[in-house]
């Protein structure tokens, strides 16, 4: 079975953040593969991975860096897949900032889609619509996904109403 999403760190302590994807991946029975790689460290690992990407079947990226977190960048720079940016908050950073602008902030012609400060979760959310628009399993449990957050959301409603106030009125 080959990857159709890879998940790519800049280093195992990004894993705790990353893993929340990795756990959504699962969850949906959609195949992905984890590794480390450094844009700084291991740049020519990261070349050669990205290059290799496409016709490893991997259809989606998710990258996942702190600090200076030319990661995803540097991913997108060497493939066409599409590549989701996930920035992490690490110990050195600048309350994650620093992340989220290395990442934000590319050049014209090198797309990245940037997710929230640790949002790795909704990268993996956003990988399964981009893979649902031409897997019609994949569709229906995008859409069987959306329609249980928003059962959750009537049932909290529901339990929100025997929350009693001396002035609340419904």
């Amino acid at each position: 079975m080959n990857p159709q999403v890879s998940i790519i760190m800049g280093s195992l302590s990004d894993m705790p953040i990353m893993e929340e994807a990795a756990l959504f991946l699962d969850q949906m029975e959609i195949p992905f593969e984890v590794f480390a790689l450094s844009a700084h460290r291991t740049p020519e690992r990261v070349a050669a991975y990205a290059k290799e990407a496409k016709q490893r079947g991997v259809k989606v990226i998710i990258a996942g860096a702190g600090g200076a977190a030319h990661l995803p960048g540097v991913i997108a720079a060497y493939t066409r897949v599409p590549v989701i940016g996930v920035p992490v908050k690490s110990a050195q950073s600048v309350a994650g900032l620093d992340s989220i602008l290395s990442i934000l902030q590319m050049p014209s012609g090198i797309p990245v889609a940037t997710m929230a400060l640790n949002g790795a979760r909704n990268a993996a959310i956003f990988a399964l619509r981009i893979l649902a628009l031409a897997d019609k399993k994949l569709a229906k449990k995008a859409e069987d996904f959306q329609k249980s957050m928003a059962q959750k959301i009537v049932e909290a409603n529901d339990s929100v109403k025997d929350i009693k106030y001396p002035f609340k009125v419904n």
